[in-house]
């Protein structure tokens, strides 16, 4: 049996490898309880060499923070394009789709080629700016509440106008994807928009690069069972595919 320095040493290794490491399984890897893993866990934190979460640990901050949208469209940009430009390839003609708000699903949006019939509902500004200059693509601006610091509408109205669509798909970006907690954002009425979106949609698209992996916001979307495809890119973890596809869930890698 492995000594406690052993053990944290390949704790550390795990994280590093997988970027989230679940108590069960370690617990099963190194043949020790519950109570000895999370106390390991409790050890390492306290030296900041990791953050715990609900059921395991993860290497970076799982709490998000609200950031203005022209600040987040500049992190993991390159990412984020290559998202879009494979969300892109997803759109069929006559299709009928809402795009949430988002930098990601603005990249998205910038990657959109000409469509037959193509309609767009979209809670997000920046996204209808950038759809309007495509003439084959009807665009519905969602109204409400102006959310300045992601550049997108929400509260009831925008609710209640979902109410009368149905979509073959919703793009949906995220602040957080948790392997226990699901999907969230910072802003709880942006969260009850998005869960609006999930259920007026036949299927939901994720689109979030690896760094919002292992990480929470203020306000919950959805369980990971309530989507049906996310687009990353390659800075996921194996063990994180595995989880999803588990679950059912397509994963696209860029």
């Amino acid at each position: 049996m492995m000594n406690l320095a052993e053990r944290h040493q390949l704790i550390l290794s795990r994280l590093q490898r997988d970027q989230y490491i679940n108590v069960v399984d370690l617990c099963k890897e190194l043949k020790v309880s519950s109570v000895t893993i999370r106390k390991d866990l409790k050890l390492l934190e306290d030296k900041s060499l990791l953050f715990r979460t609900h059921g395991g640990a993860t290497m970076n901050n799982p709490y998000t923070v609200d950031r203005p949208v022209n600040e987040k469209e500049k992190i993991q940009s390159s990412e984020k394009n290559k998202i879009g430009a494979a969300a892109a390839t997803l759109i069929n003609d006559n299709d009928s789709i809402v795009i949430a708000s988002g930098t990601t699903v603005l990249y998205f949006a910038k990657n959109l080629q000409p469509a037959t019939n193509l309609t767009v509902v979209t809670s997000a500004l920046n996204v209808a700016l950038e759809l309007m200059r495509e003439p084959s693509i009807e665009v519905i601006q969602l109204g409400g509440i102006l959310r300045k610091s992601s550049s997108s509408v929400l509260g009831s109205y925008a609710e209640q106008i979902l109410g009368d669509f149905y979509f073959n798909k919703l793009f949906l970006g995220v602040d957080g994807i948790d392997l226990d907690f699901g999907l969230t954002t910072t802003n709880a009425m942006e969260a009850q928009l998005n869960r609006k979106m999930i259920s007026v949609s036949q299927k939901t698209i994720v689109l979030a690069d690896s760094s919002k992996f292992g990480k929470r916001g203020f306000g919950k979307i959805c369980g990971l069972d309530e989507i049906d495809h996310i687009i990353t890119d390659k800075g996921i973890s194996e063990q994180i595919v595995k989880h999803l596809e588990s679950l059912g869930v397509t994963v696209t890698i860029v």
